[in-house]
């Protein structure tokens, strides 16, 4: 899991905005890197601890070119939805350029963090592998 420096503070506050956004936008207009954060809106940290892992492992195969099949598939995060944290908390880096690969992959990784709470932010910092 990678972990992700110096997020500048003005990107931890108001979670919902993002959500907000997303859902107001058109799929042109959500361009920018995001972060959900293993933290309830009662701020509890999110159940299970492998939370994130299991959220990347689903959205796998969502990468630019497709799946790779035969013996030349690896088994990996996609590059547009990877496990990260920030300090002690569990999260996951979300390009919204996934919706060039597959229109609901970007759907449900939002629909999974509004379902269950979770804070959503801007990403702005570099991600250190």
């Amino acid at each position: 899991m990678s972990n992700l420096l110096d997020l500048p503070a003005s990107t931890m506050a108001e979670p919902l905005d993002v959500l907000a956004k997303w859902e107001s936008s058109t799929p042109d207009e959500f361009l920018l890197e995001f972060l959900i954060h293993g933290v309830t809106a009662q701020g509890r940290p999110f159940r299970p601890s492998d939370w994130s892992e299991r959220l990347c492992g689903v959205m796998s195969c969502f990468r630019p070119g497709g799946y790779a099949q035969g013996r030349d598939a690896l088994i990996g995060y996609s590059p547009f939805v990877r496990p990260v944290s920030v300090g002690d908390t569990k999260c996951v880096l979300v390009d919204p350029a996934i919706r060039e690969v597959e229109p609901m992959a970007l759907d449900f990784v939002m629909n999974f963090a509004r379902d269950n709470g979770l804070r959503v932010t801007l990403a702005q910092a570099t991600v250190a592998t």
